[in-house]
């Protein structure tokens, strides 16, 4: 994972992105690039298309959000001692900034295809929220793993992972992105909550493969207690482990149910104490 991409705002949740983003490029090495992420003016206003001094309004908001944003990255790499990259790979982590980036929570799906992950800050409690539009944008358009940070900043990362097991399409594709990962884990625990998984193989076959790729990892079957749904139970191991890092595949359901019902990924998403690596 030598590539990082941080869409950046200037708000609080910034500082556990960018932290997280740090320990993952610690361990590879990798470039940080960010760029200012703000609405697009659709979102932001109705124009008026008799006066030109809303469009004024907004296009000095505008400035000044790209303004904030590149202040709050480059602030923070100084204060880290990343430099800037260079051209030439490094044997250290290092930045990059995107001057040219448009508005718009589109640009991070699109511009996102290059990058070998993604780091966002965890969505906030609106289901429609902007963050959660950056995250869908993210994980439905780029076809790469997104690194979901908490709300705190983490300690660690990646050391002691719990792979969130249902069989699924989307989950076994998450487990292949996060293989680079997985290969420096400390201890790696594959999760299957019963009644939660769809037709496929089981976590005892997902060990039995990490293993021929040089990866131990126990594989446990657990039975929600209680009131708990998947997501409940599956945050729960990951706390009771001491876990760093869940590795889920997102929306095996579909996203409209999730909004009607509730889900697994749209609990974890809420929830979640400790980074998540999700795909699609």
């Amino acid at each position: 994972m030598k590539t990082i991409l941080v869409p950046t705002e200037h708000n609080a949740a910034m500082a556990s992105a960018l932290d997280t983003a740090l320990l993952l490029a610690q361990k590879f090495a990798s470039c940080i690039e960010g760029f200012a992420l703000r609405p697009a003016v659709a979102d932001l206003v109705a124009m008026d298309p008799d006066s030109g001094l809303t469009m004024v309004a907004v296009k000095e908001n505008d400035a000044e959000m790209v303004r904030q944003a590149e202040d709050l990255f480059r602030g923070f790499m100084k204060e880290h001692q990343v430099p800037a990259q260079s051209g030439a790979a490094l044997a250290t982590p290092s930045f990059s900034w995107l001057d040219s980036a448009p508005s718009g929570h589109d640009f991070v799906g699109s511009y996102g295809r290059v990058f070998d992950c993604i780091v966002l800050a965890r969505p906030g409690d609106e289901w429609q929220s902007p963050s959660m539009v950056t995250l869908e944008s993210a994980l439905f358009e780029s076809g790469r793993p997104v690194l979901i940070a908490p709300p705190a900043s983490p300690r660690s990362l990646a050391t002691n992972v719990l792979i969130a097991w249902n069989c699924s399409t989307e989950q076994a594709r998450t487990t292949a992105d996060a293989m680079p990962l997985l290969r420096q884990a400390q201890r790696i625990t594959i999760c299957t909550v019963e009644g939660s998984t769809v037709a496929g193989p089981s976590g005892e076959r997902m060990a039995h493969s990490l293993k021929l790729n040089g990866i131990n990892a126990e594989p446990i079957t657990l039975k929600p207690t209680g009131k708990r749904n998947a997501g409940e139970t599956l945050l729960a191991k990951a706390a009771e482990l001491g876990c760093d890092l869940i590795v889920k595949g997102a929306y095996t359901q579909s996203r409209l149910r999730q909004m009607i019902f509730g889900g697994t990924t749209r609990h974890i998403l809420a929830n979640a104490k400790l980074p998540v690596l999700m795909a699609h």
